[in-house]
């Protein structure tokens, strides 16, 4: 076949009206034109009309058998434009079909076919063999499903036009021809998005047959004709009223229809549509509704959804795991799971940058910090990390960084686990260091060591004694890195006493399930001289304005927003609602417990050995603590066989296996493992019989000294006790089961219920993230349909849900984009443009990828000044890798010239990165593919609603083109590489989190959210984040200075406003006016950035207008508490907002000493006085919390056991 132009005048013939599909018949055929949904038989060559390249010859691939396009179909997008062509055909014809982009693969280009870019124009040599007709009444078995479910849609419209004219037989009869094509054997072959197309028709269509019923009241077996509506004076049922009424959309989209029409009347528009056409430039504009995999385009019902993604988590298989590896069962007690997990008061609330409203997470952080540090002996831990693996990864960063970036090797145990060699090795890259994995017995330590990295105890299990070692690591100046087990600690000796410098690792195992590899809250603890460079947030012990005890989070200016690329990590979100829950499962048991559970993991162990001896097996010798190493014929069929049985072991090598013990375990689980290990019989034995000649393998390497001595850890143990503790706690802190929380630039929107439930059902929670395949299905599946959903979304090709955070997965990005340069022959290309806007992970997260940042300025109306980066790409053009750039811009602003910036870059030979914080601006209506962006992250936690947890979790997948699909990350034990359907890791840049999946349990939140929502709901959502934006900034513009708009004066989903004229004119500062909305019952928005003296406010779909016009009417208050400063009426130093907040204790005190009531400071505004949140400080001095560093909880005065003494602040 060929497809070169035609040589001579050919008749050129027009298929569709707007010239998109043109033939011209190089080969005249015989017969008739197949009929519309007729099945054609065809041959194809198809090529770029740029280029020339073929990218698919259908006589070539496979076994060169025909394929089959159906006549005049327009539902298959990637097939349209043939499908019009061959309709037009005769049999034996071959014509020359030349294909509009709009009629190819689209603005997306194809990832079944990578050498087809966006916007490209085809050309096909087409040939019809034959074709068979389908007559949709007579042969609906023989029709192809999306036939059928096009005829049922067109016969069941055709039945409402009948209806509607009054002819309610006829209606009723095409009704029943819909329902034909729609019988319940085709609804049993279908699933996913399929089927629920399939049941929007179906059930509207029974609703239908209902109606008509009902109207003619009488019933399908009568005879005769059926009267109209006027004849009988009947009134019609509604069909809308036969829907279900849990639908979604209006639970999470909280303007209605009547309060979208005032305000964009206040805007100056006629409808919601014409202001987001004035606001989204035209150019980037997306185009239909997105089709989202097993998403009906309307949603469905939270019922539904439930039902449907309990049946998809019920593919799992919830087997009794023995892999380890740092993942182990364990028990959540009730009381923490129902008052922190499943409880809004601590999942909605953010990260504590507002310390007043945040003393109850502070306290519970504070507490971890100090359970972390007794137990690892060492006298600084921070708040948490993401996993373990980042964790050691950054421990190996704080080695590097205290030897001044002058040692470059880093030396690692191969005892360590592989997924934590993995993130190591993977984040030397960046550093410049050289990573030596090996027999730890064998290093040798000198002056180009900054550091080590040990397992205790070891990946297989083991204990050693690593005091020599440690010893002659420090006398060569190395750093001593270990990475351990909190619940080993409470036996084994801590590493703080016999030399580590760092102590790591995951407290996973202290009340949170494993959840398919997380989230799970990490921990590091180092001696107090590293401070400076410790990673993460650190809650330290300050005073208020009175004098008063109060927390807050610790040297902030080591963190990425305030130092950039020079911080100590990009670490933003970490894992604080998991540290809170494994903090709270510390104070629960307290030491006693802890030691007791332990004790019975280490027991239960021992028991183990003993058994595998006495079946004549060989067992790793002594010390060990929950992990018994045994030595096995055939490690493999052993495995195998422990999958029949619903028991997972970790194969060590061929002829060894591990079985690590936890919590959940007991005397009858050690019984299955013995019969296990005994070829599947009983042995003549039990456990119970072993125990008591059996010991723990602890040995010699027992803990002797005391931990968790402080009173917190010693008070709650009763229920009531705690309960009353907890919520003591929450009671302390604001979250959005308060009021409204508008930050700009973290999208504090709805965490629904629904979309809550099930990330607490075993199916889910209860998973290894090392499981076999053939237990995680529904993980896979979800994966799958989530992958297809975020590409869908984002424009892109591929996608990583790897990266367990937003700086994770920036981070991940640039990774993939410098292996894309290096396999290409460009590793040098290490320059990345940043503009001086961008937040500080940016810089941080490229400095941690070996990038040198290059900035670029803006303009003063914020944007990226394009000049000026067209001569840096032209300056930087041999050694450009990326440009990194947010949209909308972090001013708030949809930029023009957005796809001019990547034209730019791309023409310089770099890549586009977009930092994906403001994507709750872009879901439906534009997309970073479709801008021109070749990678972005996602932050789950803001656009697709995971909760922030009070700082964590989070989750920041990233969405990339087809050309940097194979450089996504993988996994050592578990391979994962893009998805969806794009398995390949052969060129990955390496493992980035620790577990395969990142924090895979909560996933099922923002997929939930999609699926519920819909491509239009998501759409709706993005229209209304920016409506409220605009209304807000419109009321307050009389009041305040509203610093950017764009070209047609609107801003995009977040406004900012000007507070530096006040200052200077009342000495009021941004930080004053968020600390006074604090009295109004608000937190403040995001303060001083991305320019400094001001506030950026972001309120999102999910707020109602009621809630949004609270929040204008407490700033227009304190605009004009600010205007009686300015006019002398109130002091400049000792005014109601210098003062605020004003917590009840100082309201309610007998002295009152102040130039304004008591009233005015406590009850700024009538709302106020019905549901009043009471701060539990006064202004927090951050200062004086620095410079007298108290990282753990303070020492008390000895109180009752049981009572409020033990805590830092009481209510």
């Amino acid at each position: 076949m060929n497809t070169d132009p035609p040589s001579g005048p050919l008749e050129k013939h027009v298929i569709t009206d707007d010239g998109g599909v043109v033939k011209f018949i190089l080969r005249e055929g015989r017969g008739t034109c197949p009929p519309k949904h007729a099945r054609c038989l065809v041959h194809y060559v198809g090529r770029l009309v740029e280029g020339d390249a073929v990218f698919m010859d259908t006589r070539s691939e496979g076994q060169g058998e025909p394929v089959k396009l159906v006549a005049g179909r327009v539902n298959t997008a990637r097939e349209t434009g043939l499908n019009l062509a061959v309709a037009t055909m005769v049999p034996g014809e071959l014509a020359r079909i030349e294909v509009a982009p709009r009629y190819g693969f689209g603005v997306a280009g194809s990832f079944s076919f990578p050498t087809v870019p966006p916007h490209a124009g085809l050309v096909y040599e087409l040939e019809l063999l034959d074709y068979e007709e389908v007559d949709e009444d007579a042969r609906v078995g023989s029709m192809l499903f999306e036939d059928r479910l096009e005829a049922a849609e067109r016969r069941r419209a055709e039945g409402n036009a009948l209806f509607k004219a009054g002819d309610g037989e006829m209606a009723l009869r095409r009704y029943h021809l819909a329902l034909s094509y729609l019988d319940a054997d085709l609804l049993m072959q279908l699933e996913g998005r399929h089927l629920d197309a399939a049941q929007a028709i179906r059930a509207p269509t029974l609703s239908n047959v209902a109606a008509v019923l009902l109207s003619a009241c009488r019933l399908p077996c009568s005879s005769g004709p059926i009267p109209s509506f006027a004849s009988r004076g009947v009134r019609a049922i509604s069909i809308e009223s036969l829907q279900p009424s849990d639908t979604f959309e209006p639970r999470h989209n909280s303007i209605t229809p009547n309060e979208v029409k005032e305000m964009v009347g206040l805007l100056g528009f006629d409808s919601l549509d014409a202001l987001i056409d004035a606001t989204v430039p035209a150019s980037i504009r997306r185009e239909g509704v997105m089709e989202l995999a097993n998403s009906h385009p309307d949603g469905i019902t939270e019922s539904a959804f439930i039902k449907e993604f309990r049946a998809l988590a019920e593919q799992n298989k919830v087997a009794s795991s023995h892999i380890g590896m740092g993942y182990y069962g364990t028990i959540t007690p009730p009381v923490i799971l129902r008052n922190i997990l499943e409880n809004p008061g601590w999942y909605t609330q953010y990260t504590p940058y507002q310390a007043e409203i945040a003393q109850g997470r502070l306290e519970a952080l504070l507490v971890f910090q100090t359970m972390v540090s007794d137990l690892t002996a060492l006298p600084l831990a921070n708040a948490s990390l993401l996993d373990e693996g980042t964790a050691a990864a950054e421990a190996m960063a704080m080695c590097s960084a205290l030897a001044r970036g002058k040692k470059p090797r880093f030396l690692v145990s191969e005892r360590c686990h592989p997924q934590t060699i993995a993130v190591v090795q993977t984040r030397a890259k960046g550093l410049g260091l050289e990573v030596e994995v090996g027999d730890e017995t064998g290093f040798a330590f000198d002056d180009t060591t900054c550091g080590v990295l040990l397992q205790y105890p070891a990946t297989d299990g083991s204990v050693r004694d690593y005091a020599e070692l440690a010893a002659a690591a420090k006398a060569a100046g190395t750093k001593v890195v270990v990475a351990t087990d909190l619940l080993a600690l409470a036996a084994l000796a801590p590493p703080g006493e016999w030399g580590a410098d760092v102590a790591l690792g995951s407290a996973q195992r202290f009340g949170v399930p494993m959840g398919f590899g997380g989230p799970h809250a990490a921990f590091l603890a180092c001696r107090e001289e590293y401070k400076r460079v410790l990673p993460g947030r650190i809650i330290g012990v300050s005073r208020d304005s009175t004098g008063t005890p109060a927390l807050r989070m610790a040297m902030q200016t080591r963190e990425q927003h305030i130092r950039r690329d020079k911080a100590t990590s990009n670490i933003c979100t970490a894992q604080a609602l998991l540290a809170n829950i494994s903090a709270m499962y510390g104070v629960y048991h307290g030491p006693e417990g802890i030691a007791r559970i332990a004790q019975r993991v280490a027991g239960l162990a021992g028991v183990l050995a003993a058994g595998a001896r006495r079946l004549g097996l060989e067992v790793g010798a002594d010390p060990f603590f929950d992990t018994v190493r045994i030595t096995i014929p055939d490690a493999d069929a052993l495995v195998r066989a422990g999958h029949e049985v619903c028991i997972n072991l970790r194969k060590l090598d061929g002829a060894t296996v591990t079985v690590a013990l936890d919590e959940t375990c007991g005397l009858a689980q050690v019984d299955a493992l013995l019969a296990l290990l005994n070829g599947g019989a009983a042995p003549d034995f039990d456990a119970a019989s072993l125990a008591a000649d059996a010991s723990t393998g602890i040995g010699g390497a027992a803990r002797s000294s005391p931990y968790m001595q402080h009173p917190i850890f010693n008070s709650y143990h009763t229920e009531h006790e705690m309960l009353r503790y907890l919520k003591r706690l929450e009671n302390r802190d604001l979250s959005l089961a308060h009021s409204m929380i508008p930050l700009g630039s973290c999208t504090m929107k709805l965490n629904a219920t629904s979309e809550m439930l099930p990330i607490t059902w075993d199916e889910l929670a209860a998973l290894h993230p090392f499981a076999p395949a053939s237990q995680t299905a529904g993980y896979a599946a979800m994966f799958e349909a989530l992958a297809q959903q975020l590409a869908e979304i984002t424009g892109f090709d591929a996608v990583s849900l790897q990266p367990n955070s937003g700086a994770s997965g920036e981070y991940a990005g640039l990774a993939t984009i410098c292996a894309y340069h290096a396999a290409r022959g460009d590793a040098h290309r290490r320059v990345c443009l940043i503009p001086v806007s961008a937040h500080g992970t940016n810089p941080a997260s490229a400095a941690m990828c070996g990038l040198r940042i290059v900035p670029v300025g803006v303009d003063k109306q914020g944007n990226v000044d394009i000049e000026e980066l067209r001569a840096k790409a032209k300056e930087h053009e041999k050694e450009l890798a990326a440009l990194m750039i947010t949209y909308p811009s972090t001013h708030g602003i949809y930029e023009n010239g957005i796809d001019e910036v990547c034209d730019i870059i791309h023409a310089a030979g770099g890549q586009v990165y977009m930092d994906g914080a403001n994507m709750n601006a872009q879901v439906g209506l534009t997309a970073p593919g479709l801008i021109g962006a070749d990678v972005c992250h996602l932050n789950l936690h803001k656009t697709f609603c995971i909760p922030h947890g009070g700082g964590g979790p989070g989750m920041g997948p990233i969405g990339v083109k087809a050309h940097l699909a194979p450089f996504l990350p993988s996994n050592p034990v578990v391979p994962t590489g893009a998805l969806p359907n794009f398995k390949s890791d052969e060129q990955a840049c390496g493992a980035i989190s620790a577990a395969p999946f990142g924090s895979a349990l909560i996933l099922p939140i923002s997929y939930a959210y999609i699926t519920l929502m819909g491509g239009k709901a998501l759409a709706n959502a993005s229209k209304l984040a920016i409506l409220n934006a605009n209304y807000m900034a419109k009321r307050l513009e009389k009041h305040y200075n509203v610093l950017f708009h764009g070209p047609n004066g609107t801003c995009a989903h977040e406004f900012i406003l000007d507070i530096r004229p006040l200052t200077s004119s009342s000495g009021i500062e941004a930080e004053d006016i968020a600390k006074r909305l604090i009295d109004y019952g608000f937190h403040g928005p995001t303060m001083s950035w991305p320019v400094s003296g001001t506030l950026m406010i972001e309120p999102t779909e999910s707020e109602s207008k009621a809630e949004l016009d609270r929040f204008v009417e407490a700033m227009i208050g304190i605009r004009e508490e600010i205007a009686e400063i300015e006019s002398g009426k109130a002091d400049r130093a000792n005014n109601v907002l210098k003062h605020a907040p004003h917590p009840a204790h100082v309201v309610m005190a007998d002295e009152w000493d102040r130039p304004y009531s008591r009233d005015k400071a406590a009850y700024p505004a009538p709302w106020v006085r019905q549901s009043k949140f009471w701060p539990t400080t006064c202004r927090v001095d951050n200062v004086y919390g620095d410079r007298n560093l108290v990282v753990r909880m303070p020492d008390v005065p000895e109180t009752p056991a049981g009572t409020r003494g033990a805590e830092v602040v009481a209510p």
